[in-house]
């Protein structure tokens, strides 16, 4: 982790002090500090995986052939599993064909901003903080208002979210207005929340263990470093944890943003 973190774990009283969110998300600029396009740490993570991710697959299907080597198989093998699970697995072969470049852009995207969070050096998910998380849940919305649009029609599409069938005409006096802050306010907020969340809480508990490690170790030092050992161990298994975060949100975020598709694309409830 970032060895300004280890330090301030320890103040000068000499006691421990676990990170605030303030000293973890309150960014400086690095980068054209003070101008409009200001980049700070996070920003140039995002920036720095999305162009790793975007060269990777660049580099291993430039010159595609009818036996892959082994960077095109990956590749190929990476794609399937995003066209065979979600795509396809969610909205069928015809519509998921149409959507996958959005699902595997979406499903990658998210999966290599999240992951430079146990990255020697970087140290923090993209995804880390609510900005990002937003964008991806508004790209989502519009994918899914677009499909409602597009495959079923405006009038199916309103009249599926809205008007359940087999509800007696009097409660959608009390259904409609919940189904519509369900569907177009609460869905996109969730989607946001819950990849911020994850990656913001696992990127403190790493600061939290390896932060209490350096305090044991480096700060208190003799007898006291033993008490590093666990915490040591503990930044170890979250590491793990994280990594497979990083997998997991990448999949539901990608996931439940096909199962919006669907059921926007439905022409019959």
């Amino acid at each position: 982790m970032n060895l300004p973190v280890f330090i301030a774990a320890a103040e000068d009283d000499g006691t421990f002090h676990p990170p605030s969110l303030d000293h973890e998300f309150n960014l400086p600029g690095i980068l054209f500090d003070g101008t409009p396009f200001e980049l700070n740490r996070i920003l140039l993570v995002r920036l720095l995986a999305i162009a790793v991710m975007v060269f990777l697959f660049w580099l291993a299907l430039r010159k595609p052939t009818v036996v892959p080597g082994k960077g095109q198989s990956i590749a190929e093998l990476a794609l399937g599993f995003v066209k065979d699970q979600i795509a396809d697995g969610v909205l069928g072969e015809k519509l998921g064909r149409k959507y996958l470049p959005l699902l595997a852009a979406m499903f990658f995207g998210i999966f290599a901003m999240n992951i430079t969070g146990i990255i020697p050096g970087l140290n923090i998910a993209g995804t880390s903080l609510i900005g990002m998380p937003i964008v991806l849940a508004v790209v989502a919305y519009i994918a899914f208002i677009y499909a409602g649009f597009k495959e079923a029609g405006a009038w199916t599409f309103f009249r599926n979210a809205l008007f359940p069938p087999g509800v007696p005409v009097y409660m959608y006096i009390l259904l409609t207005p919940i189904e519509f802050v369900n569907i177009f306010v609460v869905r996109p907020v969730s989607l946001a929340l819950r990849l911020f969340l994850n990656m913001m809480v696992g990127h403190l508990l790493l600061v939290l263990c390896y932060g209490a490690t350096w305090f044991f170790v480096i700060t208190l030092g003799g007898a006291d470093a033993l008490f590093g050992i666990p915490t040591l161990l503990g930044g170890f298994v979250m590491t793990l944890v994280e990594m497979l975060a990083s997998i997991l949100q990448a999949f539901v975020f990608t996931l439940l943003t096909a199962v919006f598709i669907q059921q926007a694309a439905a022409k019959s409830h």
